[in-house]
């Protein structure tokens, strides 16, 4: 039952977020601020967002 509910629990979150490279995924990365972006966000910011 513990398993289930996680598996349940890390689906909910995945489902959460945007899809990477998305106009929402970009939206989202512009109203959060620059210091708090992973190396691979800002990559993948500069890839989809900016090109």
């Amino acid at each position: 039952m513990k398993k289930l509910s996680s598996l349940v629990f890390v689906c909910f979150i995945a489902a959460c977020t945007p899809e990477v490279g998305s106009e929402k995924w970009c939206k989202m990365m512009d109203e959060k601020p620059k210091g708090e972006w992973t190396a691979n966000e800002a990559s993948d910011y500069a890839k989809h967002c900016v090109f």
